[in-house]
């Protein structure tokens, strides 16, 4: 639709100037339509496309800088990262079609709630879709205020999660708590989470989403020749350790014992959080090994492990048994699935019947 002969007034009865929210590339607006259905509208900033290829040199001078004064310091894949995702969280019809994609391909969780997009309304700067309406959540206040249980937020959200990595290689890439919206169901009173800010997905190719769902397999359960082997295969070489440890945001004493049978502890988060400082070094030279779909995974699983966090639902088993149907589902659409893994995805069906799940 061209918009630059229109008045607002001809699309909307009324159009709220207040941002409902506001970020870096863009600010959303609510507005009524004729037909008295309520948008949300989102507006690119105007000089944002000019002023990110700017931002990008800017980058690019700084990167080649730090690695010059600080060899061991290489941080090329954040530049790489950046110019390839950039120009797609700036094609507001991009994010369009990604929401169509993952409201379809999850549309048998009843529990999400994606917003429709008004494709007559929208352009590569504007996107307009369903007005839908909920809190954080991060929310603990408003989730306890509206009876909505926490554990099946969290449960609902690493399940969908699971699928979106495990099984379907399509994944929203930023589950920051302003973009993971909780309410009751206005028709069914269910508890929803709804899903916002589509621009950055990360599609995953096929024998990486196998060979990492193997990967989760064997952290959860502490298998160590697994963890190498498969730690290996997706590039961390010797780094291993440290790769497994950064992955789960878990100390090397809890992943050899098997992140699902080791609780996560004050101590333990201390100890990570004081590790991480003293491997830099190394940990800039594996984020430079790995495949590049891998980083947008890690921003993924810490944003999603800060949600737990705050839920205080992190490591719950219930997570853990989900996480393992879909990493079995995974390998098991391959041709060269073990006799072990078979066995696994009937006993870890049977340990989810019995929870309900």
């Amino acid at each position: 639709m061209c918009f630059f002969f229109l008045q607002l007034s001809d699309i909307f009865v009324s159009f709220d100037e207040t941002p409902q929210g506001a970020a870096s590339l863009a600010q959303v607006h609510k507005a009524v339509l004729h037909d008295g259905r309520t948008v949300a509208v989102k507006v690119q900033h105007p000089k944002v496309q000019r002023q990110s290829s700017q931002d990008i040199v800017v980058m690019e001078v700084l990167v080649r800088a730090v690695h010059w004064l600080f060899p061991d310091f290489a941080f090329m894949w954040l530049l790489e990262e950046a110019k390839k995702n950039m120009p797609l969280e700036l094609d507001f019809l991009n994010e369009g079609r990604n929401a169509e994609k993952v409201a379809a391909m999850l549309a048998h969780h009843r529990f999400l709630k994606v917003p429709q997009i008004h494709w007559d309304l929208s352009t590569k700067r504007i996107l307009t879709m369903e007005f839908t309406e909920g809190g954080q959540v991060n929310d603990l206040d408003y989730m306890k205020k509206n009876g909505i249980d926490v554990n099946e937020i969290s449960q609902n959200l690493g399940q969908m999660y699971s699928e979106m990595i495990f099984v379907q290689g399509f994944v929203h890439c930023d589950p920051h708590p302003g973009n993971v919206l909780v309410r009751k169901c206005p028709r069914s009173n269910r508890s929803q989470i709804i899903l916002l800010d589509h621009g950055l997905y990360q599609v995953l190719d096929p024998s990486f989403r196998v060979d990492y769902s193997r990967l989760w397999l064997c952290l959860i359960r502490g298998d160590m020749p697994g963890v190498e082997r498969f730690s290996r295969r997706l590039g961390a070489g010797d780094l291993f350790p440290l790769f497994a440890c950064v992955l789960t945001a878990r100390s090397w004493t809890s992943v050899n014992a098997g992140i699902s049978c080791v609780p996560v502890t004050d101590t333990e988060d201390v100890e990570i959080r004081t590790n991480a400082a003293l491997y830099l070094p190394q940990i800039s030279d594996l984020l430079n090994r790995i495949p590049r779909q891998m980083l947008l995974l890690l921003k993924t699983n810490d944003l999603l492990r800060g949600i737990e966090t705050t839920l205080k639902t992190r490591a719950a088993s219930s997570s853990f048994i989900h996480m393992s149907i879909c990493c079995i589902r995974a390998v098991a659409s391959t041709t060269d699935t073990t006799k072990e893994e078979c066995e696994g995805l009937r006993s870890l069906r049977v340990k989810g019947e019995r929870l309900g799940l």
